[in-house]
């Protein structure tokens, strides 16, 4: 889905966060994890429409689960995630791994064309992936893991149908919250709005360096 150029934002709230993102034309990625019910893709929608009202870029979104929306399972089929973790281990790696090709795919050929990319996704072991895209394009790498509070969580999955997925949320909050390389990257949104968070998140703080 891509936003392209508006006309200058008159309010100034959240300027100075961005101010760091407009001091050369480097192509930019920002990738958007967490899990479940954290607001990733709503998020990811009102931060590409504020980035483009301060830098009058074209930014092309990317949201991961479109791709996986795209298989069409049996009605019959058993649950797919038990205890959080997926029922059909093989099928499961299987799609994973075609959600992640369409992704770097589509990002890549984005890039190309010089646009900025915002992903969300939940990502768990792919960074290498990302960085050697990002590496590719001399991209500026931004990541962001949205997490939430588990009745937040829960309560958000619940009002759009999705009550499946409410174990396999839980699962996937503990262990992006526990993972060492999300460190300095967790924002939990508990009770806020994409307009609160976009205000107090500084891109700068969640960059990742090559060095790194």
């Amino acid at each position: 889905m891509p936003f392209m150029n508006s006309r200058p934002a008159s309010e100034e709230n959240g300027r100075k966060h961005f101010e760091s993102w407009t001091d050369n034309e480097m192509s930019k990625i920002t990738f958007i994890s967490g899990p479940c019910g954290c607001g990733k893709t709503t998020f990811a929608d009102a931060y590409a429409r504020h980035a483009v009202r301060e830098e009058h870029r074209t930014v092309y979104v990317i949201h991961g689960d479109d791709f996986h929306h795209g298989f069409v399972e049996p009605e019959d089929k058993p649950d797919f995630f038990r205890d959080g973790q997926a029922s059909d281990r093989v099928l499961w790696e299987e799609i994973l791994r075609f959600n992640w090709d369409c992704i770097i795919a589509t990002a890549d050929r984005a890039l190309q064309q010089g646009l900025d990319v915002i992903i969300d996704y939940v990502m768990e072991d792919e960074m290498p992936r990302v960085r050697a895209l990002a590496e590719k394009h001399r991209a500026a790498l931004y990541y962001i893991v949205l997490t939430a509070d588990e009745d937040e969580i829960e309560k958000r999955i619940r009002s759009r149908g999705d009550v499946d997925l409410i174990e396999r949320a839980f699962f996937l909050k503990r262990k992006l919250e526990a993972l060492p390389e999300n460190r300095g990257h967790l924002y939990n949104n508990t009770g806020k709005t994409p307009e609160d968070a976009i205000r107090e998140i500084d891109p700068e703080q969640y960059r990742i360096r090559n060095d790194i």
